[in-house]
């Protein structure tokens, strides 16, 4: 568990996306909302947390909500990134009275069948690089947008030497295989968000939140909807940090 900002503040459950980490809201945090008492786990299977399975979004969600009792946070704002998006989205239909206000950044609201196959090959054999160098330079390559420090920064948390040299990613391979099979079954549906002030914050140039998704959302949610585009890739943490730092600020500030 990673944790920043005002203790005595409401608190902003942050969740990350497949193969990430908490931390990966630090810079956020710190920097922009510093206000809030921001909370952001190692999901399962992922970072310090246990590796040990079921990765599953069930199993997913009775952790989460265990660790919100641990800490005292029995209803709070929840933005997930990714597949913490979809995280978010369950929760809504399973405990919509944990949750008071939902921020969505690039959520896997339910990829496609075939993308999300080819991300579960990869895994098998993911994670591993010959060089902290070689995993930013990938990194830099999926978006122009992506300063080179963030990602030398996310290197720097993520990543543990291997004996006979390389680096290895902190995440379960198995986990990710697991949860890119998850991402494609049917998600709750709009309506689930109806008394939940909600932000859709997405990458269209990145593709994973389709139109015909936001239109999905801004008919059934109305006026309870905030939708912004943004610039650059999936990772809008760091493609469009302002942009994402400023639009999370104000929806919660209102």
């Amino acid at each position: 568990m990673h944790e920043w900002g005002d203790p005595d503040g409401p608190a902003l459950v942050c969740l990350h996306g497949v193969t990430g980490h908490g931390e990966r809201f630090r810079r956020l945090a710190e920097l922009r909302w510093s206000r809030f008492r921001v909370v952001a786990p190692d999901l399962r299977g992922h970072g310090r947390s246990t590796w040990e399975p079921p990765w599953t979004i069930r199993a997913q969600l009775d952790s989460l909500l265990e660790t919100a009792d641990e800490l005292g946070i029995a209803r709070a704002d929840w933005l997930g990134h990714s597949w913490g998006g979809r995280l978010v989205l369950e929760l809504a239909a399973a405990r919509p009275d944990r949750i008071r206000r939902a921020v969505l950044l690039d959520p896997a609201i339910q990829p496609l069948p075939g993308p999300s196959l080819r991300l579960a090959e990869a895994e098998l054999t993911g994670g591993v690089y010959a060089s902290v160098e070689a995993y930013v330079e990938e990194r830099l390559a999926l978006s122009s947008l992506t300063p080179r420090a963030e990602a030398e920064r996310d290197a720097a948390e993520h990543f543990e030497p291997l004996p006979g040299g390389g680096v290895r990613r902190r995440s379960s391979r198995p986990a990710g295989v697991s949860v890119y099979g998850e991402l494609v079954t049917a998600p709750p549906a709009p309506e689930t968000l109806r008394r939940i002030p909600t932000l859709l914050l997405y990458a269209p140039a990145f593709g994973l939140v389709r139109p015909e998704q936001v239109a999905s959302y801004a008919g059934a949610l109305g006026d309870g909807l905030r939708v912004l585009e943004v610039p650059g890739g999936h990772m809008v943490m760091w493609d469009a940090f302002e942009e994402t730092a400023t639009a999370v600020s104000d929806f919660l500030g209102d």
